[in-house]
């Protein structure tokens, strides 16, 4: 990412460049982020592919101010971190489902970035209702933070019995945990975007995405609440967690709710692609 980018890119987020890569700065670019770029599975019900290459999702992101999901988004902003200093590192994690089921192999993808005065904090963009700030990655206890109570903590066996890391502590992988529910299982080895293909051509084409079932694009508000469109229903989370809950009657509401509470100008509807 040259600086032309980069400065595109922090247009995009609407900050500065910050003098250093400090944990501070690292905060304030991830909640704008998280404010400014929505979380989005568009691409799948319009027919687009998700292609995993830097130039691609800055044309998307930054040029055509579009959002997008976890491989997209965290990828993305790893490249924009590194670019400022940062030293980032794409980690794959398994998301939590029904049951305490763990998803596919490379099923979400994280950062771990490290940072001139503040240790390693774990980064996330790309998974929609999260923590609104990074995680220190090595605390064990309680984090607080506007999205809820976190935890990382080192994980147990998987159902398999394998706890990763060949049961070292220190390379073991570690659940995140948010309300004392585990969210995803994160494992401490370094990756690059292109390891995630397979988990980016699956959640768009498997039966068994949730992301098929759904057309949904979803950020955090400027009061700390989130506005969500899932489908045709728009859904606004105070930050208190009331909700109001409404759904436009046309098409063309649609559209206009796509643009007005998230920026992005589409020419139709997304459709639930048939199967």
């Amino acid at each position: 990412m040259d600086a032309t980018q980069v400065d595109a890119y922090l247009r995009r987020l609407g900050a500065e460049y910050p003098a250093w890569p400090t944990a501070d700065a690292l905060r304030e670019l991830h909640l704008r982020h998280l404010r400014t770029v929505p979380f989005e599975n568009l691409s799948v019900h319009l027919g687009e592919a998700i292609v995993l290459e830097e130039g691609r999702l800055l044309d998307k992101v930054v040029g055509a101010r579009r959002g997008g999901f976890c491989y997209e988004l965290n990828g993305l902003f790893g490249a924009l971190l590194a670019a400022l200093g940062y030293e980032v590192t794409l980690l794959a994690a398994r998301v939590y489902g029904d049951g305490g089921r763990l998803g596919i192999p490379f099923d979400h993808l994280a950062l771990r970035v490290r940072t001139v005065d503040g240790g390693d904090l774990l980064a996330d963009v790309g998974f929609g209702a999260h923590s609104h700030g990074p995680l220190a990655f090595a605390e064990r206890g309680e984090q607080k933070d506007p999205g809820g109570t976190f935890q990382v903590v080192e994980a147990g066996p998987d159902a398999a019995g394998v706890r990763g890391g060949h049961d070292s502590a220190r390379a073991a992988d570690l659940d995140v945990l948010r309300d004392g529910e585990p969210v995803y299982r994160v494992e401490p080895r370094s990756r690059v975007l292109g390891d995630f293909e397979s988990g980016a051509w699956w959640h768009s084409t498997s039966p068994q995405s949730h992301f098929l079932q759904s057309p949904v694009c979803s950020r955090v508000t400027e009061d700390g609440g989130r506005i969500t469109l899932s489908g045709r229903r728009l859904v606004s989370t105070a930050p208190d967690g009331r909700r109001d809950e409404r759904e436009p009657a046309t098409d063309e509401e649609v559209l206009a709710a796509y643009r007005e509470h998230f920026g992005i100008h589409l020419d139709e509807v997304p459709s639930v692609p048939r199967l």
